[in-house]
């Protein structure tokens, strides 16, 4: 019975239009399986173009497989991935491969993986960027797993991923659960970069008074230029939306309460525990659980303020605000690399950041201009310890610094919320600080919990007997 040389389990929306694109590129046959054969069907009525083959059963999937069989699961994430992964691995053998294209925890994948493995099948997590449109038209894929799985995964991969420049936006990630680890980062920075530009609409419209399709002009312009993102260009497009029932702008009309699905939550609580600072996307992730509790905000409603905001030249102003937002972005994303940096470390992954950059230049969310120089950064210096330092970004902020803190300050004084602005300006300031004030936290540690310090002057860690005499003894002493 062995057709197909891939399979996709779960026929819901994203793995419906997943199992269209492999189907549709020269040299696939792709089984399809879902719980309920309903959506098989339909599936299969609905694209009698496709080289599908349906199976009825999980033993039917298996059988249609030619060796190695590779299935990408398409389910939610949880449970039902576990539920189709033990269904698998009673079907499959040694050598097989499994490979889970949700948005899993990455520390599920490395369980899942470590799980899979001591049955000698193959199992790879692969982060999938796009959305439904992406999973049809050609996504950025970004796998973990073993080389021996990537052998057989890879052209499969490049066959369905988004093209940038002519280049394939897909490379093998790294081991277990590097690849659901690069795709929660990359989830984490489009938090930080959606709160961004949102901060901007509101900033331009309450300062200028600018109607949501005159700002949609401003985005489309600025999408002409180094801002240029997938995220900008349909920004634009939301703004220019009336709507039909009412006649007002479609933004004006939506509930100010932002939803989310975890993956921004993830990469802050990940980044918390590797000790790594990621607060443009933090504040983004909050700004969303602010907004998102109406009888909070309805209490404080008559908490003052300034009472209105105008600014006197409206063009410098957006033009300061562009510049805020692109030096902010580079923060957002400086921050994200850092990210998947100690998150290698902290796994032993080898991970290379200049293609993570390159992969993620089409087919996903971020696909934006400047990944191609986030990607010479680190083609030019692999061991760069701060996207930030190197000089095409070094020298954008460098230029941007003064609109950045005037439109913080603004914001400021009108009683607008920009977090993510003033954190990312807060993040900047804190990098380029001769001194910070950690040193008196150090003290308030050593005085309540004796947990010592360093000092600027001789080696070595030291406390000081505060409930005693105050004097200074080496912490090897304390013990």
């Amino acid at each position: 019975m062995s057709q197909a040389n891939i399979g996709v389990v779960g026929l819901a929306v994203m793995g419906s239009n997943l199992a269209r694109n492999l189907a549709s590129r020269e040299g696939n046959t792709v089984a399809i399986y879902n719980r309920s054969y309903d959506k098989t069907e339909a599936l299969v009525a609905a694209h009698p173009e496709a080289n599908f083959v349906a199976a009825q059963t999980i033993q039917e999937f298996a059988a249609s497989l030619s060796a190695p069989r590779t299935a990408i699961i398409m389910v939610k994430a949880g449970a039902g991935t576990d539920a189709v992964i033990d269904q698998l691995c009673q079907v499959f053998e040694p050598g097989d491969i499994i490979v889970d294209g949700g948005n899993a925890l990455f520390t599920d994948t490395i369980r899942r993986e470590a799980a899979v493995r001591a049955t000698g099948i193959n199992f790879v997590g692969a982060g999938i960027s796009g959305g439904e449109e992406g999973a049809l038209t050609g996504p950025s894929i970004m796998p973990g797993g073993s080389a021996e799985a990537w052998e057989t995964l890879g052209p499969i991969l490049r066959s369905i991923a988004a093209i940038a420049e002519g280049e394939p936006c897909v490379t093998h990630v790294g081991t277990d659960g590097a690849g659901h680890f690069v795709k929660m980062i990359h989830n984490g920075i489009e938090y930080a970069d959606m709160q961004l530009i949102a901060e901007a609409y509101d900033l331009i419209r309450r300062g200028t008074g600018k109607s949501p399709a005159q700002i949609a002009d401003i985005f489309a312009e600025w999408n002409t230029g180094e801002l240029e993102s997938y995220l900008i260009e349909i920004t634009a497009e939301v703004l220019r939306q009336v709507d039909a029932s009412t006649g007002k702008p479609l933004v004006d009309v939506i509930v100010d309460e932002a939803g989310s699905k975890g993956t921004g939550v993830w990469t802050v609580q990940t980044a918390l525990s590797l000790g790594t600072p990621v607060s443009g996307i933090a504040e983004a992730v909050f700004a969303r659980g602010l907004s998102s509790h109406p009888e909070q905000r309805a209490l404080a409603a008559n908490f003052p303020g300034p009472d209105n905001f105008s600014v006197a030249d409206e063009d410098a102003f957006i033009e300061d605000v562009r510049q805020a937002l692109y030096a902010s972005k580079i923060v957002a994303y400086s921050q994200g690399f850092d990210a998947i940096r100690a998150g290698a470390a902290e796994y032993n992954w080898t991970i290379n950041l200049g293609e993570v950059a390159r992969i993620w230049r089409g087919g996903c969310i971020i696909r934006a201009q400047f990944l191609n120089r986030i990607t010479e950064a680190y083609r030019a210096d692999e061991s760069l310890a701060l996207l930030m330092a190197a000089p095409y970004f070094a020298d954008a902020v460098a230029t941007a610094q003064s609109a950045w803190r005037r439109v913080v300050i603004a914001a400021t004084q009108a009683g607008i919320p920009a977090p993510a602005f003033g954190s990312s300006l807060s993040y900047y300031d804190g990098l380029r600080a001769d001194r910070l004030p950690a040193a008196v936290v150090q003290g308030q540690r050593d005085f309540f919990g004796a947990h010592t310090y360093r000092r600027v002057d001789k080696d070595g860690t030291f406390h000081t007997q505060w409930s005693g005499d105050r004097t200074e003894i080496s912490a090897v002493d304390t013990h």
